[in-house]
Protein backbone atom coordinates (compact mmCIF):
# COMPACT_ATOMS: atom_id res chain seq x y z
CA UNK A 1 0.00 0.00 0.00
CA UNK A 2 1.44 3.41 -0.94
CA UNK A 3 2.05 6.18 1.61
CA UNK A 4 -0.99 8.26 0.63
CA UNK A 5 -3.33 5.29 1.08
CA UNK A 6 -1.68 4.43 4.41
CA UNK A 7 -2.20 8.01 5.59
CA UNK A 8 -5.86 7.93 4.51
CA UNK A 9 -6.35 4.68 6.42
CA UNK A 10 -4.85 6.16 9.63
CA UNK A 11 -7.00 9.30 9.28
CA UNK A 12 -10.16 7.15 9.00
CA UNK A 13 -9.16 5.04 12.02
CA UNK A 14 -8.50 8.10 14.19
CA UNK A 15 -11.72 9.78 13.00
CA UNK A 16 -13.67 6.69 14.13
CA UNK A 17 -12.07 6.75 17.58
CA UNK A 18 -12.65 10.52 17.92
CA UNK A 19 -16.31 10.14 17.00
CA UNK A 20 -16.77 7.57 19.77
CA UNK A 21 -15.63 10.05 22.46
CA UNK A 22 -18.02 12.77 23.59
CA UNK A 23 -17.17 16.44 23.19
CA UNK A 24 -17.40 16.92 26.96
CA UNK A 25 -14.77 14.22 27.58
CA UNK A 26 -12.51 15.74 24.90
CA UNK A 27 -12.87 19.15 26.60
CA UNK A 28 -12.06 17.63 29.99
CA UNK A 29 -8.97 15.84 28.64
CA UNK A 30 -7.94 19.10 26.92
CA UNK A 31 -7.63 20.84 30.29
CA UNK A 32 -4.93 18.38 31.44
CA UNK A 33 -3.13 18.54 28.09
CA UNK A 34 -3.05 22.35 28.07
CA UNK A 35 -1.98 22.45 31.74
CA UNK A 36 0.99 20.29 30.72
CA UNK A 37 1.72 22.66 27.85
CA UNK A 38 1.59 25.69 30.18
CA UNK A 39 4.17 24.00 32.41
CA UNK A 40 6.60 23.57 29.51
CA UNK A 41 9.58 25.89 30.11
CA UNK A 42 9.70 26.90 26.45
CA UNK A 43 6.07 28.00 26.67
CA UNK A 44 6.67 29.89 29.92
CA UNK A 45 9.57 31.78 28.31
CA UNK A 46 7.78 32.54 25.04
CA UNK A 47 6.00 35.70 24.00
CA UNK A 48 4.94 35.15 20.38
CA UNK A 49 3.00 31.92 20.01
CA UNK A 50 1.33 30.11 17.12
CA UNK A 51 -1.79 28.34 18.28
CA UNK A 52 -5.03 27.25 16.62
CA UNK A 53 -8.77 27.62 17.16
CA UNK A 54 -9.82 24.03 17.70
CA UNK A 55 -12.47 22.16 15.80
CA UNK A 56 -14.74 19.92 17.86
CA UNK A 57 -12.55 16.83 17.36
CA UNK A 58 -9.25 18.49 18.42
CA UNK A 59 -7.66 19.38 21.74
CA UNK A 60 -9.94 22.25 22.78
CA UNK A 61 -7.95 25.52 22.66
CA UNK A 62 -10.68 28.18 22.82
CA UNK A 63 -10.33 28.90 26.57
CA UNK A 64 -6.55 28.56 26.38
CA UNK A 65 -6.31 31.19 23.63
CA UNK A 66 -8.65 33.52 25.53
CA UNK A 67 -6.64 33.04 28.74
CA UNK A 68 -3.30 33.92 27.17
CA UNK A 69 -4.25 36.57 24.59
CA UNK A 70 -3.55 39.47 26.97
CA UNK A 71 -0.32 37.99 28.37
CA UNK A 72 1.30 36.77 25.15
CA UNK A 73 0.83 37.45 21.45
CA UNK A 74 -1.28 34.55 20.17
CA UNK A 75 -1.44 34.03 16.41
CA UNK A 76 -3.98 31.68 14.83
CA UNK A 77 -4.04 30.25 11.29
CA UNK A 78 -6.04 31.66 8.42
CA UNK A 79 -6.34 29.75 5.14
CA UNK A 80 -5.32 31.95 2.21
CA UNK A 81 -5.54 30.02 -1.05
CA UNK A 82 -3.35 26.93 -0.58
CA UNK A 83 -1.39 28.35 2.32
CA UNK A 84 -1.72 29.40 5.93
CA UNK A 85 -0.96 32.78 7.33
CA UNK A 86 -1.14 33.59 11.01
CA UNK A 87 -3.08 36.53 12.39
CA UNK A 88 -3.16 38.04 15.86
CA UNK A 89 -5.95 36.70 18.06
CA UNK A 90 -7.59 39.54 19.98
CA UNK A 91 -10.61 37.66 21.29
CA UNK A 92 -13.49 35.42 20.32
CA UNK A 93 -15.46 38.43 19.05
CA UNK A 94 -12.80 39.06 16.40
CA UNK A 95 -13.29 35.68 14.73
CA UNK A 96 -15.05 35.04 11.41
CA UNK A 97 -16.08 31.72 9.91
CA UNK A 98 -14.20 30.75 6.75
CA UNK A 99 -16.68 29.87 4.02
CA UNK A 100 -14.56 27.15 2.37
CA UNK A 101 -13.60 25.01 5.41
CA UNK A 102 -16.00 26.31 8.06
CA UNK A 103 -13.07 27.12 10.36
CA UNK A 104 -13.15 30.12 12.70
CA UNK A 105 -10.33 32.54 11.89
CA UNK A 106 -9.10 35.79 13.47
CA UNK A 107 -9.32 39.15 11.70
CA UNK A 108 -6.20 40.53 13.47
CA UNK A 109 -2.93 41.75 12.00
CA UNK A 110 -0.94 39.13 10.06
CA UNK A 111 2.39 37.92 11.42
CA UNK A 112 4.96 39.15 8.92
CA UNK A 113 8.22 37.85 10.42
CA UNK A 114 8.15 34.14 11.29
CA UNK A 115 11.59 34.39 12.90
CA UNK A 116 9.89 36.20 15.80
CA UNK A 117 7.86 33.11 16.76
CA UNK A 118 8.91 31.68 20.13
CA UNK A 119 6.63 28.65 20.31
CA UNK A 120 4.35 26.78 17.89
CA UNK A 121 1.37 24.72 19.11
CA UNK A 122 0.41 22.36 16.32
CA UNK A 123 -2.69 20.16 15.97
CA UNK A 124 -2.62 16.88 14.11
CA UNK A 125 -4.69 13.85 13.26
CA UNK A 126 -2.03 11.51 14.65
CA UNK A 127 1.53 11.55 15.95
CA UNK A 128 4.02 8.81 16.63
CA UNK A 129 6.72 8.09 19.20
CA UNK A 130 9.32 9.49 16.77
CA UNK A 131 7.54 12.87 16.83
CA UNK A 132 6.17 12.54 13.32
CA UNK A 133 2.87 14.28 12.63
CA UNK A 134 0.01 13.33 10.33
CA UNK A 135 -2.23 16.24 9.39
CA UNK A 136 -5.53 16.41 7.58
CA UNK A 137 -3.90 15.96 4.18
CA UNK A 138 -3.46 19.39 2.64
CA UNK A 139 0.10 20.02 3.95
CA UNK A 140 -0.84 23.52 5.18
CA UNK A 141 1.25 23.17 8.34
CA UNK A 142 4.15 21.31 6.72
CA UNK A 143 4.72 24.16 4.27
CA UNK A 144 4.80 26.78 7.03
CA UNK A 145 6.64 24.79 9.72
CA UNK A 146 9.60 24.39 7.40
CA UNK A 147 10.23 28.14 7.92
CA UNK A 148 9.91 28.18 11.73
CA UNK A 149 12.85 27.57 14.05
CA UNK A 150 10.83 27.88 17.30
CA UNK A 151 9.90 24.71 19.21
CA UNK A 152 7.14 22.87 17.36
CA UNK A 153 4.86 21.22 19.89
CA UNK A 154 2.16 18.81 18.80
CA UNK A 155 -0.86 18.58 21.09
CA UNK A 156 -3.21 15.62 21.00
CA UNK A 157 -5.21 13.05 22.91
CA UNK A 158 -3.45 9.82 23.98
CA UNK A 159 -5.31 7.74 21.38
CA UNK A 160 -3.73 9.89 18.65
CA UNK A 161 -0.24 8.64 19.55
CA UNK A 162 0.62 5.63 17.41
CA UNK A 163 3.76 3.51 17.38
CA UNK A 164 4.57 4.70 13.88
CA UNK A 165 2.74 6.69 11.23
CA UNK A 166 3.42 6.77 7.49
CA UNK A 167 5.63 9.72 6.55
CA UNK A 168 7.09 11.41 3.52
CA UNK A 169 10.19 13.58 3.22
CA UNK A 170 8.02 16.74 3.23
CA UNK A 171 6.42 15.90 6.61
CA UNK A 172 7.79 18.08 9.42
CA UNK A 173 8.60 16.47 12.77
CA UNK A 174 7.61 18.00 16.08
CA UNK A 175 10.18 18.89 18.74
CA UNK A 176 7.88 17.39 21.36
CA UNK A 177 4.35 16.11 21.68
CA UNK A 178 2.18 16.98 24.65
CA UNK A 179 -0.87 14.97 25.62
CA UNK A 180 -1.48 13.87 29.19
CA UNK A 181 2.25 13.07 29.10
CA UNK A 182 5.10 14.58 27.06
CA UNK A 183 7.18 12.92 24.35
CA UNK A 184 10.54 14.70 24.03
Amino acid sequence: MDIKKQKTKVRKEIRLIKSSISTSIKKELSITILDNLENDNDFKNSQIILSYWSMKDEVHTHNFNEKWKDKKSIYLPVVVGNDLEFRLFTGKGSMVKDAKFGIWEPKGEPLEDYSRIDYAIIPGVAFDRYKNRLGRGRAFYDRILNNISAPKVGVCFEFQILDIIPTESTDIKMDRIICTTTIN
